[in-house]
């Protein structure tokens, strides 16, 4: 009961550590999905100067773990003369790898779009690319949100590679508590606790929506 009550007086700093995870996931996910889009929008295109370049992009992205990744901004780009602070340096190699996965989320989205959508909006008149931004990319998108919410929650879990680069974030907060107070079992297990009371309503609201969306309800 002691060693408990000990440990209480280091809940705040796990606190500190799980604001940092979030704000690295919001912006990972922010401007990883949107990076997504002109991926997913490159990788679509019919001009090779625009299709090879985001292509190669994606399957790199999805092809390096992204813990490589953060280690490839924050130690790697430095011999290059290019230097980020350790939050920043994780929210360009988290932005990367969601951008990488979303964008073949959104070009799924897109592509599920029935041809006869096209085809009516050629029928009345539109052009081609007024009838993909008005009418095939919004259904697309919303086919997309799904499984983005998903990759949002596997982002969110990612955040804890970050420690790896001395991020203050929720692991790095709990492995420095657990050294001061040499209980890991506990430290670990409450961190763990955290991870999915975040994740795992996540992941609930997330089946949510889509089973909303395939009765049409959303």
């Amino acid at each position: 009961m002691d060693s408990l009550i000990d440990l209480s007086e280091y809940l705040p700093r796990l606190g500190q550590g799980l604001v940092v995870s979030l704000q690295l996931t919001a912006l990972s996910v922010v401007f990883g999905y949107l990076i997504g889009l002109v991926f997913a929008l490159g990788v679509s295109s019919r001009q090779p100067w625009l299709k090879w370049p985001a292509l190669v992009a994606v399957e790199i992205g999805r092809g390096i773990p992204a813990l490589v990744v953060l280690y490839i901004v924050y130690f790697g780009l430095p011999a290059l003369g290019v230097l980020f602070e350790n939050f920043w340096a994780a929210v360009i190699g988290l932005t990367f790898t969601a951008a990488a996965y979303s964008s073949e989320m959104i070009r799924a989205g897109i592509q599920s779009v029935p041809a006869g959508q096209r085809e009516a909006s050629a029928a009345l008149g539109l052009s081609r690319t007024t009838s993909f931004v008005r009418i095939v990319l919004p259904q697309g998108l919303r086919s997309s949100i799904p499984p983005l919410m998903g990759l949002a929650i596997m982002s969110f879990q990612g955040t804890s590679l970050a420690y790896s680069i001395s991020v203050n974030e929720l692991m790095s907060q709990a492995y420095q508590v657990s050294t001061i107070t040499f209980q890991y079992l506990a430290v670990y297990t409450i961190t763990g606790l955290i991870y999915a009371a975040i994740a795992v309503p996540a992941t609930w609201l997330s089946v949510w929506v889509e089973h909303r969306m395939a009765r049409g309800a959303v």
